[in-house]
């Protein structure tokens, strides 16, 4: 007898966990400037909503300057709005079609609020891995229940599943150690 458990759907979509983690972690603001800081950013364009990304250029070309450079001569006004409006603490300078973003220096009391921030995404991506775990799991058991695997077979595979688990809330907590680091140096 074998289960039909599917641990390449389980490791996927743990995978999934850890990189929508890394993707939450790679907007939260370290100091140095970064294109993914704008990531949150949608700009109202030609009747909807569109990722500030679509409607111009992002560069970085010093560390604390963030450079947007709108391809759309009528957006520019509409791109300077969202980047204020979503609330990332950023006063854009419009140069021409240009909006230059400096980035303040961050305060000790902005640097933990940050660190609370990737402490959450973290959590949240630790219920994610949970839930595939608890899938994986209620499969075994209805299984067992119906006499597709037996005991042993379940106990095993229950391990295989719970390990997968374990390295995957391993892997989110060194990402997270290695952002709070990232954060919090001066």
């Amino acid at each position: 007898m074998t289960s039909s458990v599917d641990f390449g759907d389980i490791k996927r979509r743990m995978d999934g966990a850890v990189n929508a983690f890394k993707h939450d972690i790679a907007a939260l603001r370290t100091g140095r400037a970064s294109a993914n800081l704008l990531d949150p950013v949608h700009v109202e364009a030609y009747g909807s909503k569109v990722p500030l990304s679509q409607v111009g250029t992002i560069t970085v070309p010093e560390p604390r300057l963030i450079s947007v450079n709108i391809w759309d001569k009528a957006l520019v006004s509409h791109a300077d709005r969202a980047i204020r409006e979503a609330n990332l603490g950023f006063n854009p300078i419009t140069d021409g079609t240009t909006l230059r973003i400096p980035l303040p220096e961050l305060n000790e009391e902005r640097r933990k609020e940050l660190v609370k921030l990737a402490h959450q995404y973290a959590e949240n991506s630790r219920i994610a891995a949970r839930h595939v775990r608890r899938d994986g799991m209620e499969v075994l058991k209805k299984e067992e229940k119906d006499g597709d695997i037996g005991k042993d077979e379940h106990h095993e595979l229950s391990d295989r599943v719970q390990k997968m688990t374990d390295s995957t809330i391993a892997e989110i907590d060194e990402l997270l150690g290695h952002k709070e680091i990232e954060i919090m140096q001066v």
